[in-house]
């Protein structure tokens, strides 16, 4: 219990301590947005690798040189874990939104931070808002901000396993020609979800597919872009589990 606890008195203690910051990003986005952009991705990244240390986290990266560095993307991966956010964020090299459910809404300053850094909030109940959202993320991937999505639409609560991806997150990387990034997040549940309410000390593997260009697809392929990507997630994500057994072995 005492790693949570530490990790949630760090977060209430810079939500609280932020609050001047938020001041001053509020300042800077009115006179050079680049700036506020950059310096709030910085900020949060720093937080991120606070609360990872905390949880004993570590974290073993692999295929980094596929997500590219000159344009915004379209990041993909599994849900398994509240620690994917942190674990995939503290990776970006560039501005990043994430889709958040709407219930987000309700926290105080963490809500400030997450607009700071384009995030988008999706009522997963009403269809017409979802499409807003999409519209909103083709917006913000034309300004230059990457978008990353965890289609399956929630965490995922069995371990191994993969719920249906939403082919309407793809529209995203449709209307924009922007390259898809898989990622496949191996054994995140381990820091907190499997064993609840304690976080341990955890290995966790972050694999980063080669870019999805839907441009150069076969056709059949773009129709279920949705299943294309799934598909490569699942792979490495076997290929990833092959490999820790054969450790443990």
């Amino acid at each position: 219990m005492i790693r949570l606890i530490l990790v949630a008195s760090f977060v209430i203690l810079f939500l609280v301590f932020s609050i001047p910051l938020l001041i001053a990003e509020w300042i800077i986005g009115k006179y050079n947005m680049d700036l506020k952009n950059k310096s709030s991705l910085a900020i949060v990244k720093w937080a991120f690798r606070v609360c990872l240390f905390i949880a004993g986290t570590h974290i073993t990266v692999i295929g980094e040189e596929n997500v590219p560095k000159d344009e915004p993307v379209l990041y993909i991966g599994n849900h398994r874990s509240y620690f994917d956010i942190l674990i995939t964020y503290v990776r970006v090299p560039r501005p990043t939104g994430y889709i958040a459910k709407k219930e987000m809404l309700k926290w105080p300053l963490l809500v400030n931070w997450m607009k700071n850094l384009h995030c988008l909030f999706l009522d997963r109940n009403d269809l017409k808002q979802g499409l807003k959202v999409i519209l909103t993320a083709i917006d913000k991937v034309k300004s230059g901000i990457s978008i990353c999505i965890f289609p399956e639409g929630t965490r995922n609560r069995v371990n191994h396993t993969f719920m249906e991806f939403h082919e309407g997150s793809f529209k995203i990387a449709v209307k924009t020609g922007c390259p898809i990034v898989p990622m496949t997040i191996y054994n995140s549940g381990d820091i907190f979800e499997d064993h609840l309410p304690k976080i341990k000390k955890a290995q966790v593997i972050l694999e980063y597919g080669k870019p999805i260009y839907i441009r150069d697809l076969p056709k059949e392929d773009r129709k279920k872009i949705g299943a294309y990507t799934q598909n490569i997630i699942e792979t490495t994500y076997s290929k990833i589990k092959e490999g820790a057994v054969q450790q443990i072995e």
